[in-house]
């Protein structure tokens, strides 16, 4: 696992039971992860970052009425305000002394859901994965059919091999995950149609163990 890093997506206070924009069953996965990061030399966890007057909160769109139906489904609940209780990591979540944290979000003119980021407002997750010679990710976290999947999808891109721990992470939206995740894979196969088949695995945090 020399070459590997363990990514852990936005397990923050705001993203669970209670909550201000909780996903279902978000506990279940905590002592999961705590079991499988004793694999990993390289453990990162990324946290939603944002300022109170981020794009992605509805509250700040006084004018929700007029903008178009994608913009405002991609609107939430204020949620991970920097220094908050809401974007601190879950307290049964273990941390490390060596484990490295990425802020995303913290621009308030840019949302990207992405663990790297997006291109207007880029984190340092990917250079920190190259200072460590890293070329295979495994990830977990919160949500799957949003940060999970488009920090998935970067990783892909940027040319990481890249592992989902399925019983790691939950959905948003459970019963929708599927076919949107689908949705997104089948873009990237009109792409480049090996690219999947190459990167990317299907994984259990049990299979790591083995």
């Amino acid at each position: 696992m020399e070459n590997s890093a363990l990514i852990i997506v936005d397990v923050q206070n705001d993203f669970c039971e209670g909550g201000s924009l909780p996903v279902q069953k978000s506990s279940e996965i905590i002592p999961k992860i705590n079991k499988v990061r004793k694999y990993f030399k390289h453990v990162i966890f990324t946290k939603d970052w944002h300022p109170e007057n981020h794009v992605s909160f509805k509250i700040n769109h006084p004018n929700l009425h007029e903008l178009k139906k994608e913009v405002v489904e991609n609107l939430w609940p204020v949620h991970c305000v920097q220094n908050t209780y809401g974007a601190e990591l879950h307290k049964d979540i273990q941390i490390e002394e060596s484990d490295i944290i990425v802020l995303k979000g913290t621009n308030s003119k840019y949302d990207s859901y992405s663990g790297f980021g997006c291109k207007e407002d880029q984190t340092n997750l990917n250079e920190i994965l190259q200072s460590l010679n890293v070329d295979t990710i495994y990830v977990g976290g919160l949500a799957l059919d949003y940060c999970v999947l488009f920090t998935v999808i970067d990783a892909i891109k940027l040319g990481y091999k890249v592992k989902i721990l399925k019983d790691c992470t939950q959905a948003i939206e459970p019963e929708n995950a599927k076919s949107k995740i689908n949705q997104y894979f089948a873009e990237i196969r009109r792409q480049d149609n090996t690219i999947l088949e190459n990167s990317l695995q299907i994984f259990t945090s049990y299979e790591v163990e083995e």
